[in-house]
């Protein structure tokens, strides 16, 4: 069964990653946690890593503030695809791990997404959909999701329309 990896940098980045949990949940996805720290507990983070091929670890998402280095130390440990959530915990408001989640050298590729919960919900959204490349349920219910939201766009629009009183071309 092919899983998706969640490594959180600290306790602290559990609002964020629920976010990402959450999507994974709704679509029946098996996924790993773990939380530890590219700084503060590096060979837990190591070990993790390089094991994650063998658990079936097909995508890795890292969910790291302030310095944010975690993801790039999961990138330069494994061939996976590492996907970075940069987290709001300083002053800077994410900014600092937005820009150390996005500067990685040639060579060490990490996809980064958002700063906070929209980040994490798309980097589970982008790990389904490097996963439905081979898994054609799991491709079923991400073109589903897709059309939902579309059609969620529509309704909200028609919505407005009719209680606003307003004339609108809907092409």
């Amino acid at each position: 069964m092919n899983k998706i990896g969640i490594i959180l940098g600290s306790k602290s980045d559990i609002e964020i990653a629920k976010s990402a949990i959450n999507i994974l949940k709704d679509f029946d996805v098996t996924f790993d946690f773990l939380i530890s720290s590219a700084h503060r507990s590096p060979d837990r983070t190591i070990k993790w890593v390089i094991n994650a091929e063998k658990n079936n670890i097909k995508v890795i998402i890292a969910i790291a503030g302030a310095a944010a280095h975690l993801a790039g130390v999961v990138a330069a440990h494994t061939i996976l695809p590492v996907i970075a959530v940069p987290v709001p915990s300083t002053t800077l408001g994410g900014f600092d791990a937005l820009l150390s989640s996005v500067q990685m050298p040639a060579g060490i590729p990490v996809a980064t997404m958002a700063i906070g919960s929209a980040g994490a919900t798309n980097a589970a959204i982008l790990s389904i959909q490097i996963l439905s490349l081979t898994d054609n349920s799991l491709k079923d219910k991400i073109v589903e999701y897709k059309n939902n939201l579309s059609t969620k766009v529509e309704k909200d629009h028609n919505l407005i329309i009719k209680d606003l009183q307003i004339n609108s071309d809907n092409t």
